[in-house]
């Protein structure tokens, strides 16, 4: 079952972004707090979503958190998926699979023109499925980030 986040499931969010961080050998990178998930998805003006994946006894096993963007050059609204995970143990059960069914389901209703998202070049696993759904690679494309000192140095210049 996919379902839209509530309130209560906060603390699971921030379980399972954990453990993605640990997934993706990062575990000291993931610093949110529930404080700020609570803020940023049931605030005054929420600007992130989150879907929850459950199993049939109800327990949550995966979860996807995502964000509008826009294309500039079509005029629509996408969503940008930042984080997909379901547990180890709850692979191969379909759950992944269904979240980004979800996602194109609320991007299709809402006329949203795209849907996507970043994959670390080393997960091979996930790029195989991705690509198994019909998503394609943007290879020509960079991604690129300014963050930390370099973000607060660039920023006192404005």
């Amino acid at each position: 079952m996919i379902r839209p986040a509530v309130p209560a499931d906060v603390p699971t969010i921030r379980a399972l972004i954990a453990a993605l961080a640990d997934y993706e050998r990062e575990p000291e990178s993931a610093k949110a707090t529930d404080e700020q998930l609570h803020t940023a998805l049931f605030g005054q003006s929420p600007a992130v979503f989150a879907l929850i994946a459950q199993d049939e006894a109800g327990t949550p096993v995966g979860f996807a958190l995502y964000f509008l963007n826009f294309s500039t050059w079509n005029g629509t609204h996408g969503i940008y998926l930042e984080d997909l995970f379901v547990l180890p143990e709850a692979r191969g059960g379909g759950y992944g699979r269904a979240l980004l069914c979800e996602l194109a389901r609320i991007a299709v209703e809402r006329g949203y023109g795209r849907v996507e998202w970043s994959v670390l070049d080393w997960n091979e696993p996930s790029i195989g499925f991705y690509k198994s759904l019909g998503a394609v690679p943007m290879d020509e494309w960079t991604t690129m980030r300014l963050t930390g000192d370099a973000l607060q140095t660039f920023g006192a210049k404005a």
